[in-house]
């Protein structure tokens, strides 16, 4: 809506203005190359003008072949694409893995005295935190026992988590891998009632959250959320069994929700139970679902995307060997919440 009380430019101003906007606009033609240092490019996973002809249109699907063998197969795949259901596609139809394993147990062998995860907290006065990949197959472990066990999830099932960006999110993520059990990931900023109508969608009766989390150096209360989250997966049909909630401080409660006998129960005191239990990784389908990722929901209601194992976790590791060109030794980091 203009704002009618702001006097109109003169056309002095409007000619200055103009002028400007022209200056800005020869820069916005400028296309400087800068080239990188040959002995960087030369390191680079894509060093050559070769790849253009290996991932060319003429070599679909076939090329694709190159990403999923930097995998981890249970079995190989009998047929590389079908297509015989536009759009419903399928990767390696006939192949068998498993993400968890992809994403931690090889890497044990070689390297599993290395960080896998650093974790820069809040306070800012805090010590960033190092997980080696041994110490995150322990955990995943402990808590996929928790899910199958207590909570008494199978593959197939669905799993909702409401979380702050804390390393219990890719463990719980990496546990359902382990399982077979589908995870819905839904941003921890989303209200309690966007969080229960994608549970209900999913058909998700356990939640996995968290007592409060940081911001701005503050702590807030997170655990209201689940309620709302409950009340409104109840409105659509879907009761929530369990929630699992997660100590932002150990040994400490920082919510105003009360915890509800029988629902809600405590991952911290719950996991003294699985300390050191190892869990066998499912073999699962290249085409069975790894997780569910949710629209924001400004467009109408949210619609969930399937993410198949296979097709999801070759793409994800040819991308980030070429495009983000990423070795072993690199230290990723990332802006984005899970």
């Amino acid at each position: 809506m203009a704002d009618t009380t702001k006097p109109s430019p003169t056309q002095a101003e409007t000619s200055e203005d103009e002028v400007s906007e022209a200056q800005i606009a020869v820069h916005w033609r400028e296309e400087e190359y800068f080239e990188p240092p040959a002995a960087f490019a030369a390191q680079a996973n894509a060093n050559g003008p070769e790849i253009l002809e290996r991932f060319s249109e003429k070599n679909f699907p076939e090329c694709f072949v190159e990403y999923a063998d930097m995998l981890t197969w249970d079995k190989k795949w009998d047929t590389l694409l079908d297509t015989s259901n536009p759009p419903f596609f399928k990767w390696f139809v006939g192949g068998r893995l498993n993400a968890s394993v992809n994403c931690v147990d090889r890497h044990l062998e070689t390297r599993g005295d290395k960080n896998a995860l650093i974790w820069v907290p809040e306070p800012e006065d805090v010590e960033p935190v190092g997980i080696t990949y041994a110490e995150l197959h322990r955990r995943v472990n402990e808590f996929a026992a928790l899910l199958r066990d207590f909570a008494g999830v199978k593959a197939g099932d669905r799993v909702t988590f409401h979380m702050p960006m804390v390393p219990d999110l890719p463990v719980a993520m990496l546990a359902c891998a382990r399982l077979g059990v589908i995870h819905s990931e839904v941003f921890g900023g989303f209200s309690g009632a966007a969080c229960g109508q994608r549970m209900a969608d999913a058909q998700s009766t356990i939640l996995v959250t968290m007592d409060a989390y940081y911001r701005n150096g503050d702590l807030i209360d997170h655990k209201t959320k689940a309620d709302q989250a409950i009340e409104e997966a109840r409105k659509e049909g879907v009761e929530v069994e369990k929630v699992l909630v997660w100590r932002r401080v150990p040994g400490e409660y920082h919510s105003d929700s009360p915890m509800v006998d029988g629902r809600d129960y405590f991952i911290n005191d719950l996991l003294e139970d699985y300390s050191g239990q190892q869990v066998e990784p499912e073999s699962l389908a290249a085409d069975d679902t790894l997780f569910l990722m949710y629209t924001s929901g400004t467009t109408g209601r949210p619609k969930g995307a399937q993410h198949s194992i296979g097709g999801y976790l070759s793409y994800v590791t040819g991308t980030s060997k070429y495009y983000q060109d990423i070795h072993p030794d690199d230290t990723y980091w990332c802006f984005a919440d899970i």
